[in-house]
Order: C-alpha cells, then structure tokens, then sequence
C-alpha cells in the first residue's frame, strides 16, 4: 500500500474568489490583460536594457556636448545665440522632442516586426485570453514609459549645464513622451503591413531625416524658405519642439498650445486605428 496521499485539488483562498479556486475561472480583466502583454516587454527590458544605453542615454548626451556645447560657444559668440537666449537654451529643448522622435520610430520598427514575423510572439499571445487591443496597449503602454525615463534623464543632466531657464521645463518630460508616441504608434501601423524590414531603410532616410532636419530642431523655423515651413506644421515633431520650448523656457503657450498638443494626439489616434485596423489582418486573419 502507498504511504503518499493523494493529490488534492487546489483550494480557494480566504475569500474563496483566487483564480485558483476550484471551480470556473473568472474572466480576466482589462487591466490583467494589460498588466501580462506588459510584463512580457518589462521582463526582456530588464535582459537587455544595456544594448539601449547608447541610443536613449548616451546619444542625446552626445547632441548635447557637441551642439549645445561645441557649436553653441560658436553661435553665441557670432551672433550672440537665438533671440534673447543662448543657443544651448534653444537647441537642448528641441533635442527633447528630437530624442523622442527617434526612440519612438526606432522601438516600433524591428522589435515589432520581429514580434509579428520572425518570433512571432504576438501570435503566441493571441493564443490566450490576451486580445489584439491588449497586445497593443500593453507594448504602447511600456514604450511609453521607456521615452518618460530616457527623456527625463536627458533633462536632469541637461539641467546640469544650465539648458533650462524655469524648472517649468519638467513639464517638457510628458511633451517628449508624447511625441514620441506620434511617432510610434503609426510606425507600428507600417510595421503590421510589411513583409520585409528594407521599408525602415527607407522610412529613415526619406521621411524621418527630413522631418528631423525641418522641424526646427537646430535653427528657428524662420530661417526657412516660406514654402518649406508647412512640411514642419504638418508634423508632430514641430509641435512638440515648440512644446518643449515653451516648458523650458517657463512660457504658458495659451490657446496655440492646446493646437499644438491636439496635432500631437490627432497622430497618436489616428495612428492606433490604423494600427489596431493592420494588427488584426495581419495577426488574426
């Protein structure tokens, strides 16, 4: 005769309403939906976040000692810096929303391609009770966080070397985030309807470099052809640019801000339709 006892079954616990309750399982919720398509991207951050060093610390720290530094001393000493300020004061917040373009655009190219073709992890999440807009919201929701910590670092060292005029400038922190996820969430749209990443190579050098070198980043707008302004006005990046200047300098944009935020969110909301729209065909059809 076996001394083992057998197996029992699992128990509820003190309320009696655990998922491991014996018995029917609730559905899972919204949030948990959420909380476990996140806890995927969080757990390879915390595997890989070395190889990101360079490109979310390091490289705007690099746009900062050459630009704001280097080239600043230059310009001011020519030209006294821009308007009523020194250019490291002009250049370090356009850098913020520059930084967040970039991040943004680069985190929805190969990771989400590769999550859809080559390891296929969206598809093995769809396989649970995890749907489409949770896959979504969940990666959207880390990338987020991702731009929020590498912006703010930016702006803490930034401080550092006197780029900021109020401590309003904290505020630039959200504006970079947000601009980098009108960046994003429409690459993740192009990124669900590509067979082959020679796409990225191409959207970099023929949408995003220009949009980067025209967006008023490193010289005033003004200094542009008139007919070349518009191609800045009709996208994110100017807005946020201007955002961000706004917030440094410690100036409330007024009703012109709220435009420049709702241009911002019309390519954030856009972009998700359009995105979920791709994410379904090609995921689940």
């Amino acid at each position: 005769m076996s001394l083992v006892p057998p197996p029992t079954a699992p128990t509820a616990d003190a309320g009696g309403s655990g998922r491991l309750a014996a018995g029917p399982r609730r559905p899972l919720g919204r949030g948990e939906r959420v909380a476990a398509a996140m806890a995927h991207h969080v757990l390879v951050y915390r595997r890989t976040w070395r190889g990101s060093v360079i490109s979310r610390f390091l490289s705007p720290l690099f746009f900062l000692a050459a630009l704001g530094l280097g080239l600043g001393s230059l310009v001011d000493a020519g030209s006294g810096g821009v308007g009523q300020q020194s250019y490291l004061q002009f250049v370090v917040p356009g850098i913020i929303a520059y930084q967040g373009a970039l991040l943004g655009f680069g985190d929805a190219t190969y990771p989400v391609l590769g999550y859809i073709k080559w390891n296929r992890m969206y598809s093995a999440t769809l396989a649970t009770p995890l749907g489409v807009t949770d896959v979504l919201v969940g990666h959207l929701t880390v990338l987020a966080a991702n731009l929020a910590v590498a912006t703010a670092v930016f702006v803490a060292v930034a401080a550092l070397f006197g780029a900021f005029a109020s401590w309003w400038v904290l505020l630039a922190v959200p504006v970079g985030m947000l601009t980098g996820l009108a960046f994003a969430v429409p690459t993740f749209a192009v990124s669900a309807t590509i067979l082959t990443d020679n796409v990225f190579g191409v959207l970099y050098r023929f949408v995003l470099t220009p949009v980067l070198l025209f967006s008023g980043t490193f010289f005033p707008l003004e200094q542009l052809p008139g007919w070349l302004r518009p191609v800045a006005w009709v996208t994110p990046l100017w807005h946020g640019v201007v955002l961000a200047r706004a917030a440094a300098a410690g100036e409330w944009p007024g009703a012109v801000g709220l435009v420049h935020l709702g241009v911002i969110a019309l390519f954030i909301g856009v972009g998700w339709v359009v995105a979920h729209r791709a994410f379904t065909r090609r995921l689940l059809s």
